[in-house]
Order: structure tokens, then sequence, then C-alpha cells
């Protein structure tokens, strides 16, 4: 293909997908028609979940037919959006081949989600597990949440604390375990049609550990009774253990955030700023960090600081703070 500027072809059809690529994805700062995209996809995503909630009320069957055509609607949209990301899928992989890039998007958790969100419209009347793929389209929402940290920070910090949260869980089934034989031993004979197996005692347990109980089964003997109240204050602090974990890591994730973002840091580390077009514009972390052999520590994007991982995407005007004293921008 002939390139301009060692970059992008310059063939109109080629510009045109180009531009597409940039409008589907989330948008970049001054790109008003790609912003537009965001909220209307956005608007899309809540009214076919709203859609989907009101269909299952019965008092709304006489408004069907208009429900029905608003999904319609909005599923044809789904369509029309995934062939497109399926059409500019090179551009979301640029080091891949064209149907290595299809491949990858296909297998992506984007291209999933998108293929379960639409799916699910055209087997409704077939198998059960067709129709409770229409669950999948929430998970649609998570794109919304794409641009920043915020869900970065959740993942960073469920990774980071992973050894103490599962050491907590842990000690929850353990718990669990525990609370269940007991209550099954000690109330079997008393009520057996309602502690039946050592399983009823799982639920019982496992209702009463990390809530306050549904009321559908409750202990009847006095030892029942002692061993619930046990088990009760017992499940109030362990249950507290991983949300103690939990919250410590993001007290200390964003205290870290706050120190690499300033100043003292900043010079500590190379700082750049991702131009319009560069090799870093729409790029992923990931693939940034194997083509220069750099470590991207943060990114600072119109004032908020990002917690990069491999999928984040860069933006024109980014704020780049990295670690490599040899980087050659190509």
């Amino acid at each position: 293909m002939e390139k301009e500027d060692g970059g992008m072809d310059t063939k109109p059809s080629v510009k045109l997908k180009k531009r597409i690529f940039d409008i589907i994805q989330i948008g970049q700062r001054g790109d008003f028609i790609s912003r537009a995209f965001d909220v209307f996809i956005s608007v899309v995503i809540g009214v076919n979940i709203l859609v989907m909630l009101l269909e299952t009320f019965d008092q709304l069957e006489r408004y069907m037919p208009v429900l029905r055509a608003i999904e319609l609607i909005t599923i044809l949209i789904f369509c029309v959006e995934y062939i497109l990301r399926i059409w500019t899928a090179e551009y979301l992989y640029p080091g891949e081949s064209r149907i290595k890039s299809v491949g990858k998007f296909l297998r992506s958790f984007d291209g999933l989600i998108d293929l379960g969100t639409i799916l699910p419209f055209f087997f409704l009347s077939g198998f059960v597990a067709f129709r409770m793929l229409r669950v999948v389209r929430i998970f649609h929402l998570f794109r919304l949440n794409a641009t920043y940290d915020s869900f970065n920070v959740i993942t960073s910090v469920l990774y980071n604390r992973r050894n103490q949260i599962i050491s907590s869980v842990f000690i929850i089934f353990i718990l669990i375990l525990a609370a269940s034989l007991g209550m099954y031993s000690a109330e079997h004979e008393a009520q057996p049609e309602v502690f039946k197996n050592a399983f009823s005692g799982v639920w019982w347990s496992v209702s009463t550990i990390l809530t306050v109980g549904y009321g559908d089964m409750y202990p009847v003997t006095v030892l029942g009774k002692i061993m619930a109240i046990i088990i009760a204050m017992l499940g109030v602090g362990v249950v507290a253990i991983p949300t103690g974990i939990i919250s410590a890591g993001f007290v200390t994730e964003y205290s870290q955030m706050q120190r690499m973002a300033s100043d003292d840091a900043k010079r500590s580390m190379s700082v750049l700023v991702a131009e319009k077009g560069s090799s870093f514009d729409g790029a992923k972390v990931g693939d940034v960090e194997s083509l220069y052999n750099m470590q991207i520590t943060l990114i600072i994007r119109d004032g908020e600081v990002v917690v990069p991982t491999n999928d984040t995407r860069i933006f024109s005007q980014d704020t780049i703070c990295y670690q490599n004293e040899t980087l050659e921008i190509k």
C-alpha cells in the first residue's frame, strides 16, 4: 500500500476505513463525531437493556409490539457496529495481518460481548442457553467505563491483593463448611424436612454468614440456636476481612497514583505527549511497551490519572510517563 508520512495509506477508501475506526472507538478529545458516537451507542445500550427489563412485566403486554420494535432497532444498530468493528479490526491490531486481526477481535472480550448481545435476539425461541445470553448485554456497559481508570483501578487492586483475598475467601469457605455440618448435626433430628442433608446446612450457613439469613431455615433446638449466634457473630468479622483488604488496596493504589503524578515523580521518569497520527495514537499500552521496550507507569488524560493495563489505549494529547533511557520514537 502507498503510505503517507510512513504511516497511513493515502487511498480515500482506506482513509474512510481509518476514520470509521476512530469514530467507533472510545472518543478522543477534540473529535466531536467520535464522542457523539460514544454517547449515541451508550444510549442505545441503555435503551436495549431497559426494553429487556420491561418485557418481563406482564402489565405491559399491550405495549409488547412497540418494545419488540425498539429492541429490533437497537439490535440492528449493534449488528452494524459489530460488522464495522470486524471490518476495521486491522487498525485494532496493527501488527497483525487482516485475517489474524479479525480472529483476535472475534476472540476478544469486546468481540464475544458484541456477539453475545446480537445472537439471543435471533434465537429467543430456541434453547434456553440462547435466551439466557440476553443477560450478556448488561456487560456491554463495561465499554462506557473504558476511557478512564475506574475499572482499571478495581482490576489492579484485585490482582495485586489476590493472595490475601484468596486466603480470606478460603477462611470463609472453611467456616461455611464447619457451620453447615455443625448445624446439620444439631438440627437434623428435630426438623429432618428442613435440614435434610449437609447441603441444606451449606445453604443456611451461607445465608447466615454472608447476610442476616432469609428466614426459610432456622434452628429450633437450644444447641442449634447457640451455634447460630456464634456463627452469625463470626460471620460479621470474617466477611469484613476481604472488605478491609480491598479497601486498603484502594487507598494504597490511589496514594501511589498521586505520588506518581506529582511533579517530583514525573521528573524522575521520562515524559512524552502522544501526538495525533503518531505510532502512539490509538495503540494499546502492551503493544507500545513491546515495540519500544519501555514500561509505561501511568497516563494522564484530561487531568485524570489513568492506571495503564496492556489493553489500555493511548489517545492523542495523553501525557505518558514511562521508564526507558534508550527510547527512540518512531
